[in-house]
């Protein structure tokens, strides 16, 4: 006799419905045998699967079993399937009455511990969300995952403690509730840097407003020691809060990457990831012999933070060029090809020179016009092209450091920040993106429109500055941004002045 049960493969941010098929006898009397392309995790659920049943009670087949996971050419990883597998073996050996059409909407995922309960598992919140899709309404998974699965609205989610529990549950001899779905709460998050408590560097402070209310890519340069880091980390207090459907997309990667926990079943605030200048390509674009997500995946609709730019690898850097234009990234490996989305704010801090202070009015560079112009090679010009906002950070005088008033406080700029972009979201809603930045010269020329004297001053600095194609385009989003931070609807000239001034710092380097 043979049986089927539904369960499903996360492959990128998306899934794929595999169909777990058991059939006993024909072989070899006690012989387990799982087929259909399964890793290692995949194929110790034999012994999983035996001890769990064994252990609920029921006897384990003593004939031959056999079960597919099908489609044969998807790879099938982790330990989630041990659920659909154990079902399977018991409707396909039991006389119970399960009823077929129930297990044709439904979808089974968990991990088996050998007791029989079940283990929270990654990967839960895309195939949720792609099951609708499928026509499978109904799923069922580990307790652990009950709170990162409510998330998602439209489908009958039971969250089982045991494999003893969803067979009385499948069989009609206990009722359970479904998971409700949740309504999630804004939290302001106390702990983080605030710009009150940062004296001076007005223009960096405005520069980082700019790049949190249209998504823009910042660039600090500045003597050590001079608030490059704590500019931003601060700059998360500014930055919106996330949409519902943000929220569900960025935890939807974090959930693939396995980083959700039972305290923290989904991301609340936007992210911000500041890997260390050692990281190694991989590690930034995501891979491993199952393609997981890289740090500039993990940053999605957050910061990237590079602190000492100059100092990643040169190949590090260099992998972020196609990302930083599309939003996505491709990352392909024998095992198969995936697509992650990576649409980052990339903040980037880095010294002058080598020593740190060329340029610096109070301290002596030692480097020589060879090492500065090495140094400053690190960085090409097509990742410079990319990013929209170069700023200077001084250092901060004495006189700075012992006033005693108070600067404007991240929650009076954040306000700001949220009234450009929900203008931005408004604009753009027929095209479904949620900043400036996101913007293709198809959208800026819709709606980055300028005056005569504005193209008149942009095209004179297109020729005094060598501005490419892209960096016209660049300019035109910042300026897009600030008209929306100054609540005006079309884009002035002193708009573009101010966009421009940021772009021109580009040709210090």
């Amino acid at each position: 006799m043979s049986a089927k049960i539904w369960s499903a493969a996360c492959v990128g941010i998306s899934a794929e419905l595999v169909e777990v098929e058991a059939d006993t006898g024909g072989g070899q009397l006690g012989s387990f045998t799982i087929v259909g392309l399964p890793d290692a995790a995949v194929q110790e659920a034999k012994e999983r699967v035996r001890s769990a049943i064994r252990n609920t009670g029921l006897d384990f087949p003593k004939v031959k079993v056999t079960v597919n996971l099908a489609p044969a050419d998807i790879k099938k990883q982790g330990p989630g399937y041990d659920l659909p597998i154990a079902l399977s073996i018991l409707v396909a050996t039991s006389r119970q009455p399960f009823g077929e059409v129930f297990f044709d909407k439904s979808i089974f995922l968990g991990e088996l511990a050998l007791d029989g309960s079940l283990r929270p598992i990654s990967g839960v919140l895309p195939i949720i969300t792609t099951a609708k899709i499928w026509g499978k309404s109904i799923i069922f998974l580990p307790k652990d995952n009950s709170v990162e699965a409510s998330l998602v609205k439209g489908v009958t989610i039971y969250a089982v403690e045991n494999l003893k529990q969803i067979l009385q549950l499948l069989t009609g001899k206990i009722e359970l509730e479904p998971v409700r779905p949740i309504n999630r709460v804004s939290s302001k998050t106390s702990n983080l840097s605030n710009f009150a408590d940062i004296q001076g560097q007005e223009q960096a402070k405005r520069a980082l407003e700019i790049a949190a209310a249209g998504g823009h890519n910042l660039l600090m340069s500045g003597s050590p020691g001079a608030g490059k880091t704590l500019l931003a980390r601060a700059l998360v207090s500014i930055l919106p809060e996330l949409l519902d459907e943000e929220v569900l997309e960025i935890s939807k990667i974090y959930s693939v990457a396995g980083m959700l926990t039972r305290n923290a079943p989904f991301l609340e605030h936007r992210p911000f990831r500041s890997p260390h200048h050692t990281a190694s390509a991989v590690s930034m674009v995501g891979g491993g012999s199952w393609p997981r997500p890289g740090e500039i995946s993990l940053a999605h609709r957050g910061v990237l933070f590079l602190d000492e730019f100059p100092e990643f690898a040169r190949q590090t850097i260099e992998n972020l060029r196609q990302p930083l234009e599309d939003g996505v990234i491709h990352v392909s490996r024998i095992a198969g090809n995936i697509t992650y989305p990576a649409r980052v704010m990339l903040v980037a801090a880095m010294n002058p020179c080598p020593c740190g202070y060329f340029g610096d009015p109070k301290a002596l560079c030692t480097c020589s016009s060879s090492q500065i112009s090495s140094y400053h090679k690190k960085i090409s010009g097509p990742i410079m092209d990319r990013i929209d906002l170069h700023v200077i950070v001084p250092r901060i005088s004495f006189g700075e450091l012992q006033q005693t008033t108070p600067a404007e406080n991240s929650q009076l700029i954040r306000s700001r920040v949220e009234l450009a972009r929900k203008r931005q979201v408004e604009r753009m809603l027929e095209e479904k993106m949620y900043c400036n930045a996101e913007m293709s010269s198809k959208q800026i020329k819709k709606f980055c429109q300028i005056d005569a004297s504005g193209e008149k001053l942009l095209q004179q600095a297109v020729e005094k500055l060598n501005l490419s194609a892209r960096g016209y385009y660049r300019v035109l989003k910042v300026a897009r941004t600030i008209a929306d931070l100054a609540e005006e609807i079309n884009i002035l000239s002193p708009h573009i002045a101010e966009a421009l001034q940021y772009r021109s710092k580009a040709q210090v380097f």
